[in-house]
């Protein structure tokens, strides 16, 4: 499982999310261009101490991060199926949109596997992007088995 980042804008929702992915051991890889730089300090501080146990790589764009065969799993607060129905496999790769805008088109139409986290649309338009993250990847981990070292 590795989740990606595509275009991220805000600095403490991926440092979160760096914290996310040392939780569960999972890749972590951005798609420029960020909103910020790799050493803003508002990354680092939500990420904590946390980054040395995480891979992370940097893609200069999405046709640049490498296709290993697995299943591009794009998210999205409009459509897909519900994430805590999706059938979800240990090698796929969640892709999250940048927080202002969500994923475009183009990178949507990569893969017809699609996820989406149920809400009440009439209170709340999306979920904090690190939120979204959470709830998908745990989904997705334990419609696969939760990993057993994980405790």
């Amino acid at each position: 499982m590795r989740v990606v980042l595509f275009e991220p804008e805000i600095p403490p929702n991926t440092g979160n999310i760096v914290r996310l992915c040392a939780a569960t051991d999972t890749e972590l890889h951005l798609v420029e261009p960020l909103g910020f730089k790799l050493d803003d300090s508002r990354l680092k501080r939500a990420g904590l101490d946390y980054w040395p146990h995480v891979r992370v790589f940097v893609w200069p764009d999405f046709n640049s991060l490498p296709r290993d065969g697995s299943r591009l799993v794009m998210t999205s607060a409009k459509d897909g199926t519900p994430v805590h129905t999706f059938a979800f496999e240990m090698d796929d790769t969640l892709v999250f949109g940048p927080e202002t805008r969500g994923l475009p088109q183009e990178i949507l139409a990569l893969s017809p596997h699609r996820t989406r986290i149920p809400m009440n649309h009439a209170h709340v338009r999306s979920l904090n992007l690190s939120t979204a993250a959470g709830i998908a990847l745990y989904a997705a981990l334990a419609r696969c088995g939760m990993p057993e070292h994980f405790v």
